[in-house]
């Protein structure tokens, strides 16, 4: 089945490429667009979309605020991805604390909007490795106790086994899978089982909260 997208951008034009550069893909499909967070909202409700690309800078309520209204919405299913013009760690830090899966600039090729889409449908949480040290760390470092339960959930390393553990450790270290299963010598399958259970029992909402988990509780 198709990956449904939604794409929130105050520019029509910019919405019109983007829709343009995911439509044209087998398995990408946009199914609805809004102009603004409060739309995008809405929109969330109302078509159920798998991922949702975010402008954060729009007239009214920003797409910070949007995302952090969609992922509380317990009906919601949707990854976020922010795609924005401004590489600033202030709007990561929000957008991660705002329950974001993944960070996007908007001069950032076609196919890496394709692959930030796929990877989100995924569960799968997407930054560039220098952001992830950069951005998660100060996240975890500064992250109030009592933060959302998506991004932070409660210490459960002790239900993860030895292997487990190790693929958490390096999910931290912002290895992808392929990478994961060099370090490990074990195949592609067995990590992406390895990360499922790993989120299921840490309560996670996908790679980029287990991650703060980690850097939250010292096991990296």
């Amino acid at each position: 089945m198709s990956v449904r997208v939604l794409l929130v951008d105050d520019h029509a034009v910019m919405r019109a490429g983007f829709r343009m550069i995911l439509d044209a893909e087998d398995d990408l499909v946009v199914v609805g667009e809004a102009g603004n967070g409060a739309d995008a909202v809405a929109a969330a409700s109302a078509l159920r979309p798998d991922v949702i690309c975010m402008d954060v800078q729009m007239p009214g309520m920003d797409g910070l605020e949007a995302t952090r209204r969609i992922v509380a919405d317990p009906a919601s299913t949707a990854a976020v991805v922010v795609v924005t013009t401004f590489d600033r760690d202030d709007y990561l830090f929000q957008a991660l604390q705002a329950g974001a899966s993944g960070f996007l600039l908007k001069n950032a090729g076609p196919e890496e909007l394709v692959t930030a889409v796929r990877v989100a449908a995924a569960g799968d949480g997407l930054l560039a490795p220098a952001v992830t040290k950069r951005v998660i760390e100060r996240f975890a470092a500064s992250a109030p106790p009592d933060a959302p339960a998506a991004m932070l959930p409660s210490p459960a390393a002790a239900l993860l086994t030895e292997r487990e553990t190790e693929v958490l450790r390096l999910l931290a270290d912002a290895r992808s899978n392929a990478e994961i299963a060099t370090a490990l010598y074990i195949g592609e399958a067995p990590v992406k089982t390895h990360v499922s259970n790993v989120l299921q029992k840490l309560g996670a909402r996908d790679r980029v909260a287990a991650v703060v988990y980690a850097h939250r509780h010292g096991l990296t």
